[in-house]
């Protein structure tokens, strides 16, 4: 997926775990197939997850936010109802491998790439009780840092021209254009609240048509509230769309905001991932002709 991607075989694992965790020696360990982007997984025995960052680095960046992702954590439970996986470990670079990883706890259900909850009534509701919970956490003086989305809405400006440049043969780009100047200038006097941060299919898991578990929460922090509203295009279909948007009771500016960030997000994933990794090419396909379809 990336230029310099790591590679991470399951024997290098097997060595890093027998070296480092010895407790955990005997456990198979096996490579998980799933669409993310910036780590890959390899399966401990039953109740475990390794996971190993795929984007070379400073191993001390890393380190620092493989901590703040255990912080995150720490943070969430007990705060939300869906399961958030637990860390337990840190590993250090061995075997080839250059960068820290970590160990999690596993949880089962599968990602929301696989099992489309998008017509789920049940599912639309767990995901606006998610937001609820996660924006009810207090951010106790905490703002948004900068760095990603969640902040002011023009600093994304080059990005998504350059992306726009790159998705003719995708998108109809002129038209995205204008919903982008529209939307680039929405005003926002709302203070920033706790977010997820990347609510996307891959971090959502999906059981019996609810919502099974919450992955990836190392972007959790403070952010325009708009922000985690992305979910709504990357996942629901228009009905419980709507009766989403009721349930958080968003107004016009808010939910247009929302449909910004999913733009922001969407139109980076389907150029970057089109050969690479189908599944986030296909949402961001899916996430903009919503986004068209709802202002049509």
């Amino acid at each position: 997926m990336h230029a310099d991607q790591l590679l991470v075989t399951v024997a290098q694992v097997e060595r890093l775990v027998a070296e480092q965790f010895p407790a955990w020696s005997g456990l198979p360990v096996q490579a998980v197939a799933f669409a993310g982007t910036v780590n890959t997984l390899f399966r401990l025995g039953d109740a475990l997850v390794a996971r190993f960052p795929l984007v070379p680095g400073d191993a001390a960046v890393v380190r620092a936010q493989l901590v703040r992702e255990a912080d995150a954590a720490a943070e969430l439970r007990g705060r939300i109802t869906a399961p958030t996986p637990v860390p337990v470990a840190l590993g250090e670079p061995g075997h080839g491998y250059p960068l820290p990883w970590s160990v999690q706890t596993w949880l089962s259900g599968v990602d929301a790439f696989v099992d489309d909850p998008g017509d789920s009534v049940a599912f639309t509701h767990d995901l606006a009780n998610l937001i609820s919970e996660l924006r009810a956490i207090d951010t106790a003086g905490r703002a948004f840092t900068g760095g990603n989305r969640g902040g002011r809405l023009t600093d994304h400006d080059a990005w998504v021209e350059i992306c726009l440049a790159r998705s003719g043969d995708l998108f109809d780009v002129s038209r995205l254009r204008g919903l982008w100047a529209e939307w680039r200038t929405l005003s926002r006097t709302a203070p920033d609240v706790m977010s997820h941060g990347d609510l996307i299919p891959g971090n959502l898991l999906v059981r019996g048509g609810r919502l099974a578990g919450v992955l990836d929460v190392g972007s959790f922090g403070p952010a325009d509230p708009a922000l985690d509203l992305v979910c709504a295009w990357h996942l629901l279909a228009a009905g419980p769309r709507s009766a989403f948007r009721d349930e958080l009771a968003c107004d016009d500016v808010e939910w247009e905001r929302g449909r910004a960030w999913a733009f922001e997000q969407a139109i980076g994933a389907g150029w970057y991932y089109r050969q690479s990794n189908r599944a986030m090419s296909r949402m961001a396909e899916r996430t903009v002709a919503r986004l068209l379809d709802a202002d049509a």
